[in-house]
């Protein structure tokens, strides 16, 4: 039984270390033109890289009409901006299309990174 314990808790304790040392971004698909990219800009912006969820996961920036960055697997197309897409390891985990305000953004944001297991504490 002790064994048992043991292997389950080095079992777990490396996968808590592997998801830490996990490469996540958020990816704002933006496009020129788009007033609720001007609002998300304004409101958030300069903001966003500051807090825990910002440095847990870095802002990266495409526009909607440019080539995809290399080595990012988007789950479909992007057809609207802004979208913001979580990526872990180059995967996309999930995304919110569209900008519906601070409030509803920080708590999409929050449930989207807690789903993929995304430490906001480190």
């Amino acid at each position: 039984m002790f064994l048992r314990t043991l292997a389950l808790s080095l079992t777990l304790l490396f996968a808590s270390l592997v998801q830490t040392s996990a490469e996540t971004r958020l990816i704002m698909v933006e496009e020129k033109g788009c007033i609720w990219c001007a609002r998300w800009n304004e409101e958030l912006s300069d903001i966003y890289p500051k807090t825990p969820e910002g440095k847990a996961a870095p802002l990266l920036r495409i526009d909607i009409h440019d080539t995809r960055p290399e080595g990012i697997t988007f789950a479909r197309s992007l057809h609207f901006t802004p979208t913001f897409v979580l990526v872990v390891d180059g995967v996309e985990t999930s995304r919110i299309e569209g900008y519906p305000g601070e409030d509803f953004f920080w708590g999409l944001l929050g449930q989207m990174l807690a789903r993929a297991n995304v430490d906001v504490n480190s």
